[in-house]
């Protein structure tokens, strides 16, 4: 059975896509995320994917840092 999304909001979007949301390159999406500073993403076996509407959520509150980043650096 294959099951698809009519909504927008709903997809799963790669690193480009945040990329192209951001202005930045895919490059600096991923140091975002390693350093928590945004939503992590959902991993689908070797696919990295991020939940468009958490995305846009994230964007609208001003993109605030999600989680300290790691080694206690302030």
């Amino acid at each position: 059975m294959i099951v698809t999304s009519t909504s927008q909001h709903s997809a799963l979007i790669d690193v480009n896509a945040v990329a192209l949301m951001l202005s930045c390159s895919p490059r600096h999406v991923y140091r975002l995320c390693d350093a928590g500073r945004m939503p992590r993403p959902v991993r689908l076996g070797s696919l990295v994917r991020w939940d468009r509407s958490v995305i846009e959520a994230w964007i609208a509150d001003g993109c605030p840092v999600v989680a300290k980043a790691p080694g206690g650096g302030s």
